[in-house]
């Protein structure tokens, strides 16, 4: 039988309740996401947050910190209060970590927040 190695793993979080009070929301979580990004060893490389106004997309927002190691990024459809976020690290950055710290600023920031789904997914994987 042959063992099974990875050398990135992707960190999946659904969330409820994603209801933010102002039309800043993008900016918000973009910044708490570029702070979790700086407070790992990973090193950000790019930071974009676009809001949806709803006209040919639902309304919401997407935004995305690439790091050297790969991404961190968050989906909102603000009208239904979800909000997905994907962190996918690869080298010396635990995804975990980043998953985690990022979960704990959400939840100061917006505490109705509900974490109904978290998942971690081996990436990179080879036979050993």
């Amino acid at each position: 039988m042959t063992s099974t190695q990875s050398s990135g793993a992707h960190v999946f979080m659904d969330y409820i309740g994603a209801y933010f009070g102002d039309e800043d929301s993008h900016s918000q979580v973009l910044e708490l996401m570029r702070a979790v990004v700086d407070r790992s060893p990973a090193t950000e490389v790019h930071a974009k947050a676009v809001p949806f106004d709803g006209s040919t997309s639902p309304p919401g927002f997407a935004a995305v910190v690439l790091i050297d190691e790969s991404h961190l990024t968050a989906h909102c459809y603000a009208d239904r209060g979800l909000l997905a976020v994907d962190c996918f690290t690869c080298g010396q950055t635990d995804p975990d970590e980043v998953a985690d710290d990022l979960h704990a600023a959400l939840l100061q920031a917006i505490p109705e927040l509900v974490l109904v789904k978290r998942e971690r997914i081996e990436r990179f994987t080879t036979g050993a």
